[in-house]
């Protein structure tokens, strides 16, 4: 068998397994949404302080005392 035949068999060859290879790292991906970055971590949120959490509470007990006022 000629050295030329050898070859070009051999080429053939490896084209088929390259295909193969790249029919199952195909399958492989995933789908569907990707996975999400790390650097997009959300910010800390700002903690309110105790007096922050009762001068909101006297506006809102303010607000639905007005709205039952209104009501009446």
């Amino acid at each position: 068998m000629p050295v030329d035949h050898i070859i070009a068999l051999l080429i053939e060859e490896r084209d088929k397994l390259n295909r193969a290879i790249e029919a199952l790292q195909g399958s492989a991906k995933r789908q569907g949404r990707p996975p999400a970055a790390v650097a997009a971590v959300a910010p800390k949120r700002k903690r309110r302080s105790a007096a922050q959490r009762r001068a909101q509470g006297e506006r809102m007990k303010a607000y639905w005392a007005a709205k039952r006022k209104k009501a009446k």
